[in-house]
């Protein structure tokens, strides 16, 4: 893997690697780590052009057209790995400047912003009374959309980012970890049943909401991906270092960092206050359980309050907005 050549020194100086084509950046680069070609006590990263075998969570595929980032991140951890370090890493891939200028326009023009979903993603819900609006051409098939949320009464996500984070070890014990983060930025590929996730998913890219908020955006160019790579390195970056300020806080009792994240998360959690349907599976039973997304918990389960005014607390499961 050749260094890639003319990016800021700040992507070089994490070790920064660029190939035209890899299987999976993550597969790749933990391969590269636990057989020793690459340093476990430092920080790399890996882009690719295109993936012949990307993955996305629970080891489904990962469509990889050409034009959109693929980036890994790997970095050195020190302690146990928990629900809320996805959570973090949405919330700063969220803070990336592209993100936010976007996000200005969407709500300058009355659109939903992209935020994140838990527990993996970034992206939005279309409003149900905007579902036939302009936003709904991001479907690649707008009319079997439409028949589908007709039919079901769902709201699809749309889905421009997602995060698979993955455990490095070396000799059964834990190194590191490896951020994966995939995000459509000229291409949406079709979702299959299997690709979305069994989940009332549709892919959209920056080049689609820009093309939907022209011309708001006539004078404002697609960054390029070079730009990409350097904006969501810093963004990992900043996540990891927020998540080691969680877990040195943690022992002493004090909240004050947690209780920072948790506040700027709910500003821009994707799924607070809309109503849902939670498909879990126990014991190879289906249960299904309905209520209002109220935000997540200091450890990063979904909260849901159910029609009897309960709380759940939830740890997996398919979601599906409903109206």
């Amino acid at each position: 893997m050749p260094p890639l050549t003319n990016f800021s020194p700040a992507l070089s100086e994490l070790n920064h690697r660029h190939v035209a084509s890899s299987p999976s950046t993550n597969s790749e680069l933990i391969a590269a780590l636990q057989d020793g070609t690459l340093d476990a006590a430092t920080v790399h990263v890996l882009t690719a052009e295109t993936q012949s075998a990307g993955r996305g969570q629970h080891g489904r595929s990962w469509q990889s057209p050409r034009g959109n980032v693929y980036l890994s991140l790997y970095h050195p951890v020190h302690m146990p790995i928990s629900g809320l370090l996805s959570l973090i890493i949405g919330l700063e891939l969220a803070k990336m400047p592209v993100i936010q200028t976007v996000n200005q326009q969407l709500q300058a023009q009355g659109l939903t912003p992209i935020g994140v979903k838990w527990a993996n993603d970034l992206g939005f819900y279309q409003s149900q009374a905007s579902h036939h609006s302009e936003l709904a051409h991001f479907a690649p098939d707008g009319s079997v959309l439409d028949s589908a949320i007709s039919l079901q009464r769902t709201l699809p996500f749309q889905k421009l980012a997602g995060i698979l984070i993955e455990p490095v070890t070396k000799s059964g014990k834990l190194v590191g970890v490896v951020l994966g983060i995939g995000l459509n930025v000229k291409a949406a590929p079709t979702l299959t049943a299997q690709t979305s996730e069994g989940m009332s998913y549709q892919a959209i890219s920056l080049q689609d909401i820009y093309a939907v908020l022209q011309p708001a955006t006539q004078a404002t160019r697609l960054p390029d991906l070079q730009t990409l790579y350097q904006q969501m390195s810093k963004a990992l970056m900043a996540a990891m270092t927020r998540f080691e300020h969680l877990a040195i806080e943690k022992p002493t009792g004090h909240t004050y960092y947690l209780d920072g994240f948790l506040q700027q998360f709910a500003a821009m959690d994707a799924l607070a206050g809309l109503r849902l349907r939670v498909t879990q599976d126990y014991n190879n039973e289906k249960k299904v359980m309905t209520g209002v997304a109220c935000g997540v918990d200091t450890h990063g389960c979904l909260q849901l309050q159910k029609d009897n005014g309960k709380i759940s607390t939830l740890f997996t499961g398919r979601i599906d907005v409903i109206y």
